[in-house]
């Protein structure tokens, strides 16, 4: 019995809490989510910090640029050139 009140008491909180999220998204003037990405805050980007997935991106295309991949081989890839 105890069990069941508590569980009912949680999904009661969480409604709430779901309401007033969005009664704010509602009432705010163009409201919407706030982006809450790491690359839109001013304050790290100011530190040099990025976000990790982002970085990585944009790492994996400079690799790209450097390898041509229509000449690549297994010896061009350990350093052996057979050219």
């Amino acid at each position: 019995m105890n069990f069941l009140v508590v569980l009912i008491l949680a999904v009661v909180l969480l409604a709430i809490a779901f309401a007033g999220f969005a009664i704010n998204i509602l009432i705010k003037k163009g409201g919407k989510f706030p982006n809450t990405h790491i690359s839109s805050n001013k304050y790290l980007q100011d530190q040099g910090i990025s976000c990790a997935q982002s970085y990585d991106k944009m790492e994996q295309q400079k690799a790209r640029k450097q390898i041509k991949f229509d000449r690549l081989n297994i010896d061009t890839l350990r350093g052996n050139s057979a050219e």
